[in-house]
């Protein structure tokens, strides 16, 4: 035997050795015909469903719209003779807003307040003639004729009395609209004429416009879907509207956040809109501040109502399988993983509200899903929110054959 040889055969054992030592090392772990060993049980986070109260809410986008609307239109024709408001102030109902020259009505009441004197004053003439025509066919001292002429111009006499009464009241109340004021209380906006401006009555183009701002409509469209959903819950009891703040309504402004006061819904529209397919639900809010314009988009909270049982569960507890339907992993009462698959409603928060698939009294999976599968023995520990459950070594070391 060479030297050359005498050196490799040193070599060829030290690599046999090293062999047989990870193969005595790898040897537990797949002895036993693959069961687990109590050391290799993994550890799981679990939670116990519960049933549960909750109130229900749904998430609307709504747009602003005034109070109140008027529409300010002179009521006689004529010139502006002075604008007494500043533009996008608040006005008070009766405030004086616009001035129309008051000269012609004025001459106008004028002449009808005369001609009514001048029939008044022929009044009692023409009465005393008809009472002594009376008297004097009782002698058949004149005609009938004559009597009922006399009559006549009596009554003819009392019509113009009245007829002028109505011609001086009228020129009294076009008088009175020379004066143009607010019929409500609100915020005006801008002008359409200014002073010397002619102006008709009753004209299409209003001078300025007035909003109530305090309190505003939010104007809420809702599916017809969503309501008959609503409709068929409450008929089958999984709901119920006896919460005493039922009809209240919160709003998010555009920006995000959430606007000071709640609003209240006043009423749901019996109309629907045939190019969206929804109803219009409106809610007033107090606006005391002149936060919320006419026009603005904002979103409101509604309430549907109070589900006596609903299911909760975390949304880290939810995942989907390869079809994309939702599942979740429990325990068993022999301490085994099983799957269920769920049918989910909304989220609530940081939770799955769940309408099948789960029951009261089982422990879903919240932490630990990673190193588990169907059918696999597991220790069920309490989860607690909040507080993320560090891993221990041997779980660590028990990865690597379960992904096998």
């Amino acid at each position: 035997m060479s030297r050359k040889e005498t050196v490799k055969r040193p070599r060829m054992s030290n690599q046999v050795v090293i062999l047989m030592l990870l193969l005595s090392l790898l040897l537990p772990v797949g002895c036993k015909g693959g069961q687990q060993s109590p050391s290799q049980v993994p550890e799981v986070a679990v939670v116990t469903v519960k049933p549960q109260a909750v109130e229900l809410t749904m998430e609307l986008p709504g747009r602003t719209s005034a109070y109140l609307v008027a529409e300010i239109r002179p009521q006689v024709s004529g010139l502006i003779q002075k604008r007494l408001f500043r533009e996008g102030s608040d006005v008070k109902t009766g405030q004086v807003l616009y001035v129309i020259d008051p000269a012609p009505f004025q001459a106008t009441l004028d002449n009808a307040k005369a001609a009514l004197g001048r029939a008044e004053a022929n009044v009692p003439a023409v009465r005393l003639r008809a009472e002594r025509i009376r008297e004097l066919l009782a002698d058949k001292a004149v005609s009938q004729q004559d009597h009922d002429d006399a009559s006549a111009a009596l009554k003819q006499a009392e019509a113009d009395v009245e007829y002028w009464k109505a011609a001086v009241e009228s020129a009294r109340i076009n008088l009175r609209y020379t004066r143009i004021t607010a019929p409500i209380s609100g915020r005006i906006g801008r002008s359409t004429v200014t002073d010397g401006a002619m102006v008709t009555a009753y004209q299409p183009m209003s001078l300025a416009t007035i909003q109530q701002l305090d309190p505003i409509y939010v104007d809420v469209p809702q599916s017809t879907t969503e309501l008959q959903r609503l409709k068929r819950n409450l008929e089958s009891g999984r709901l119920n509207q006896k919460g005493a703040n039922q009809r209240k309504v919160k709003i998010i402004l555009e920006d995000g956040t959430m606007y000071p006061s709640e609003g209240t819904l006043q009423f749901r529209d019996v109309t629907v809109d045939p190019t969206t397919g929804s109803i219009i639900m409106r809610v007033v809010v107090q606006n005391p501040k002149g936060v919320l314009l006419p026009g603005m988009f904002v979103r409101s909270i509604l309430k549907e109502g109070v589900q006596e049982k609903a299911i909760l569960i975390f949304q880290q507890a939810v995942s989907r399988d390869p079809k994309g339907n939702p599942i979740a992993l429990i325990v068993d009462a022999e301490g085994k993983v099983q799957q269920r698959t769920l049918t989910l409603d909304r989220a609530i928060d940081d939770k799955w509200m769940v309408l099948s698939g789960l029951q009261a009294g089982d422990q879903v999976i919240v932490e630990g899903m990673q190193k588990v599968r169907p059918g696999v023995s597991v220790k069920a520990v309490p989860f607690e929110p909040g507080a993320s459950r560090a891993m221990k070594p041997d779980d660590k070391a028990q990865q690597a054959p379960q992904g096998k």
